[in-house]
């Protein structure tokens, strides 16, 4: 199954074409909105009470920051995502994708630069009133809109591009940092190179040590 390499529309736009073994994610467009300003973020579409959905806690060689994840708004995304943190999968995988100014991508490399095995894709929950914003996690693809499976992104500005609209899926965004953005901001400042045909690897591996569900009242 073939996935994407960077490359360069007709037209000039940065987009995504096919690294084999590679869940990267599809640009559809330059790089739109301006860095917020806001050290924390939260996923739009606010609704119900927030204080008892799941949280996560993502340590890292970088430092750690916190998830609040939204079953409100993709409830088969935060069960998958759930299920992969409570296997321990992502603990020592790497964040193996970094653009200042955009996103940070991991959950699927190994510190080998290995892919690792994953469980079966999920459906793709995206919707317009949930949107890519500065903070927020949502989950990397291919070309096909179901095709997630243990990769994510978190999001280092408003990226409307990849937000959901009347015509197309976006990406399904599931939940928003709610604490330690300044780390992932830290993240976003590493050196990259290319590593095996893939670009903007860190040339030092920011490693996630592990991820685990907070409990309630911590």
């Amino acid at each position: 199954m073939g996935y994407t390499i960077h490359g360069r529309t007709c037209d000039g736009i940065r987009a995504i074409i096919s690294y084999p073994m590679v869940a990267l994610i599809l640009l559809v467009a330059l790089f739109a909105a301006a860095p917020g300003n806001a050290s924390e973020s939260s996923a739009s579409d606010q609704g119900p009470d927030q204080a008892d959905f799941p949280k996560v806690r993502v340590i890292t060689t970088e430092g750690a920051f916190e998830i609040r994840l939204r079953p409100d708004l993709a409830p088969n995304t935060v069960e998958n995502f759930l299920s992969y943190v409570d296997q321990g999968f992502y603990d020592n995988t790497l964040f193996h994708r970094v653009i200042p100014g955009f996103m940070i991508q991991g959950g699927g490399f190994d510190t080998d630069m290995g892919q690792k095995a994953t469980d079966d894709p999920v459906v793709n929950e995206s919707r317009q009133t949930a949107k890519n914003l500065r903070g927020t996690i949502a989950m990397a693809r291919t070309r096909n809109p179901d095709s997630a499976t243990s990769q994510f992104f978190i999001n280092l500005t408003d990226n409307p591009h990849l937000d959901a609209s009347a015509s197309r899926p976006g990406y399904t965004v599931f939940g928003s940092v709610i604490d330690g953005m300044g780390v992932v901001d830290a993240i976003a400042g590493v050196d990259t190179t290319r590593v095996r045909g893939m670009a903007d690897v860190p040339r030092k591996p920011v490693i996630i040590e592990e991820i685990r569900r907070v409990e309630a009242g911590q």
